[in-house]
């Protein structure tokens, strides 16, 4: 396959090398998220660096646009990268590991928050989308005091649920269609994946969850405010799905983690 034309940076020509073999489906996006990722664990890719554009990833490794978005949504939710619509996609510094681990008891919660999670993505993104061509001033302004309080609790280790709701509420109700809000406001608070998820709210040390979704937040915010519709849908799914992302794989990390447990369990111990 062909690279990134001279004149790129080091940093785009790392990202831009080869992928491995081309798969299938799902599996490009795989293999793109896997070569990436290890350019960046490896340093070959370092904080701050700007990945290419899209178009260029899509030259070097001769994948479509919809699976360099995938594999960017996921490497996102790793917490490897962060896109700044309108600007690009930026390699973050190194996490602790984990942002949060999930207990065994909120491992069948999660199927449920997760199911729930699908139905927002197809829910809020057109919502967004109709938000940023129908909404009025005021609730831009409705908008902006939830984020403002979003983030001044997220500070003072507050309430952030009520203003999380309250922005994706008034972005339904921004659609001009009242059927988008009667179900946000149907299925009311429970939305939030925190609210139903011990484990998030115990092991988000420093705030980091939380400070990765009031970003998110504002991504959706800016778009809907200069009235950008599609990317107000990108920015809404690039939410939804880094939230999905993020409890797919703290819920995989926990199965193998109870599947460990049983391993390790001397022969005639109590299993109760």
């Amino acid at each position: 396959m062909s690279s990134l034309s001279t004149g790129t940076t080091a940093s785009n020509e790392a990202a831009a090398s080869p992928a491995a073999p081309r798969r299938r489906g799902r599996g490009l996006a795989h293999g793109l998220v896997d070569d990436l990722g290890e350019k960046i664990r490896s340093q070959q890719l370092r904080p701050g660096d700007k990945l290419p554009t899209e178009s260029a990833i899509m030259q070097s490794y001769g994948v479509s646009r919809t699976v360099v978005r995938e594999a960017l949504s996921k490497l996102q939710a790793n917490g490897l990268v962060e896109t700044h619509h309108g600007v690009g996609t930026f390699v973050l510094q190194p996490r602790t590991a984990g942002m949060f681990r999930l207990e065994g008891s909120d491992i069948a919660t999660t199927v449920d928050v997760l199911a729930v999670l699908e139905l927002r993505i197809s829910l809020e993104t057109e919502s967004a989308g109709l938000a940023a061509s129908r909404h009025s001033e005021e609730h831009l302004v409705s908008m902006r005091q939830a984020l403002d309080e979003f983030e001044r609790n997220v500070d003072e280790a507050g309430d952030t649920v009520a203003p999380d709701f309250r922005f994706h509420l008034t972005i339904a109700q921004a659609t001009g269609n009242p059927y988008f809000a009667d179900i946000m406001t149907h299925l009311g608070t429970t939305i939030i994946p925190r609210t139903r998820i011990a484990a998030i709210r115990t092991h988000d040390r420093r705030g980091e969850y939380l400070s990765r979704v009031n970003r998110e937040h504002e991504e959706i915010f800016a778009a809907i405010s200069r009235r950008d519709a599609e990317s107000a849908r990108a920015a809404m799914r690039i939410h939804l799905t880094n939230s999905r992302e993020r409890l797919r794989v703290a819920q995989e990390a926990a199965k193998l983690a109870d599947t460990a447990a049983v391993e390790t369990r001397p022969a005639g111990s109590a299993t109760t």
